[in-house]
């Protein structure tokens, strides 16, 4: 690809219920003063980037048009879920929340020693050969660090830890992790064996209880055993967590976890309660790997909680003060515990190829792609 303009993957909605990607050109940015340009070199495909570029699309139905940098994704969009749509109907939006690159030039008010240095960034757009952005908003890496390895420096880095953070504001001491083998649950493995906070974590596979054990977790339960829930009250019982991250959303699994919390609760309390203990359980959803609806069977008492967390209002919430601390930490630690690994790099091309779609969209644990615009 020419670097004579910017290539970009963009996601589109229409009123006849087709979700379409493609890859469309643009100039070149130029850098306002407090802004740098990037040539964006590695971005991840996240959950929560899918949200945007399939969306409730059925992935079943994919077709392409075109050939090369002309091809066109098409997908349905299930009639009851296109009205939940009518925010995006006929935009063509542009996809990635988050990237690596090298600075090539800087705003006036920024210090051009910024120029050659890798970054790590959030700011959306980021599935684009060129991106400019505010320089405050850069995680500048140490030297030595590739844009591969700062490309996902913001979303799981920034939630593992802001799971820690919210534990600690709100007065728990201990918290629960589902979907603990994915990047993030393996971050945050390391974040609590660091700052020597307990942590139960939630798998579905027997492999995958192996590797988070072979990385120093103490507590790891499988939901696809007969004894899950007898194994994960043991474990609330012993580490007293009363807080947990569900990644999942719909299904059982949140209630499961407020339940299991209910029934450590009474068995180490002193006298009986018929409204239920009153150890306070919060349970937050932060993402949806399950998009079935979220049932609770509501046999965890009165003094609970069910409620969703975004990073963005986690950040406003710590302040810019303690946002550039974990910044920094994340910075430091990136090939360390923030490190991410990925099962294939492909180029804007590539992401419109059904034989990756087919992989990328199912968010499937040790199948994480990332996408080098610039390939």
């Amino acid at each position: 690809m020419s670097e004579d303009g910017s290539k970009q993957i963009r996601s589109e909605v229409t009123k006849e219920g087709k979700l379409l990607i493609s890859i469309q050109s643009t100039e070149i940015p130029e850098p306002k003063e407090d802004e740098v340009l990037i040539k964006i070199e590695a971005s991840p495909i996240n959950p929560s980037d899918l949200g945007l570029l399939i969306g409730p699309a059925d992935v079943s139905s994919l077709a392409v048009s075109g050939e090369g940098e002309n091809a066109v994704v098409s997908m349905d969009i299930p009639n009851g879920l296109l009205r939940t749509l009518d925010a995006r109907i006929d935009q063509s939006l542009p996809v990635g929340n988050e990237g690596g690159g090298i600075v090539m030039a800087t705003g006036d008010k920024v210090p051009v020693d910024l120029i050659g240095k890798t970054v790590g960034v959030a700011g959306g757009s980021m599935y684009s050969q060129f991106r400019c952005v505010k320089a405050s908003a850069c995680f500048v890496m140490n030297e030595g660090v590739t844009p591969a390895e700062s490309a996902s420096c913001f979303v799981n880095p920034l939630t593992a830890l802001g799971m820690v953070e919210t534990m600690r504001l709100e007065n728990h001491s201990a918290l629960v992790h589902t979907a603990a083998a994915s990047n993030l649950g393996q971050m945050l493995i390391k974040i609590c064996l660091n700052e020597e906070v307990p942590l139960v974590n939630i798998v579905r596979k027997e492999e995958h209880v192996d590797m988070l054990t072979g990385l120093g977790a103490k507590f790891v339960c499988n939901s696809s055993r007969d004894t899950f829930m007898e194994d994960l009250i043991k474990a609330l019982i012993e580490t007293g967590a009363t807080i947990g991250f569900d990644a999942t959303g719909g299904g059982r699994l949140s209630g499961l976890i407020l339940t299991a919390m209910e029934v450590a609760a009474g068995r180490t309390a002193t006298e009986y309660n018929r409204y239920g203990s009153n150890t306070f359980k919060q349970v937050y959803i932060y993402g949806g790997l399950d998009r079935s609806p979220t049932t609770l069977n509501r046999s965890f008492g009165f003094s609970w909680s069910l409620g969703g967390w975004l990073l963005t209002p986690f950040i406003g919430r710590i302040g810019p003060e303690r946002f550039e601390e974990l910044k920094q930490k994340v910075a430091d630690e990136i090939k360390t515990t923030f490190a991410s690994h990925y099962t294939k790099e492909i180029s804007l091309v590539e992401v419109l190829q059904p034989e990756n779609i087919n992989v990328y969209s199912k968010q499937a644990t040790g199948e994480k792609y990332l996408i080098n615009p610039n390939k």
